[in-house]
């Protein structure tokens, strides 16, 4: 059986080991700082698709009207769809291409981003205990507030 002196040196250096390891609150709000410095250096980014398209021009000598030729093109078109409207744009093969490409999968990055931002954000929430008032006045005024707020009449329109 452990003395007291040595009950006492196990507490210290179960402490000390307490103080160095993150708790999971602190390892969140890192991984959320991350989450964070991520969206910074992401840059410029824009929702929408690329498609490749092959036309057909409607002539009846043209060679795309024979079967089975698959038509005028390739055409590239950045294609996104903004409050219901539809909204296209043709993109030059090369540069303005590949500057499109890369804004596009920086959208995905960043749903992807914003996704874990929230899940970190939740658990955080989950994990931090409410603020605890020891002041009984206060507690009401809080709770009659908190009443007032959340039991409000709807408004009608």
């Amino acid at each position: 059986m452990p003395t007291a002196i040595e009950r006492l040196e196990q507490r210290r250096i179960a402490q000390k080991w307490r103080k160095s390891v993150p708790t999971a609150i602190e390892r969140l709000e890192q991984r959320r700082i991350a989450l964070y410095q991520r969206l910074q250096a992401l840059g410029d980014f824009r929702p929408g698709t690329i498609s490749v398209n092959f036309r057909k021009c409607g002539k009846k000598r043209c060679a795309c009207a024979r079967p089975g030729h698959p038509g005028h093109g390739p055409q590239y078109l950045w294609n996104t769809t903004r409050g219901g409207q539809s909204q296209a744009q043709n993109l030059r093969l090369g540069p303005e291409l590949e500057k499109a490409r890369r804004e596009v999968e920086n959208h995905q990055v960043f749903l992807r981003l914003c996704r874990e931002l929230v899940e970190v954000n939740e658990k955080i929430c989950r994990l931090r205990p409410a603020v605890h008032i020891r002041d009984e006045k206060e507690l009401e005024a809080l709770k009659k507030k908190l009443q007032k707020q959340f039991l409000r009449r709807p408004r009608r329109r």
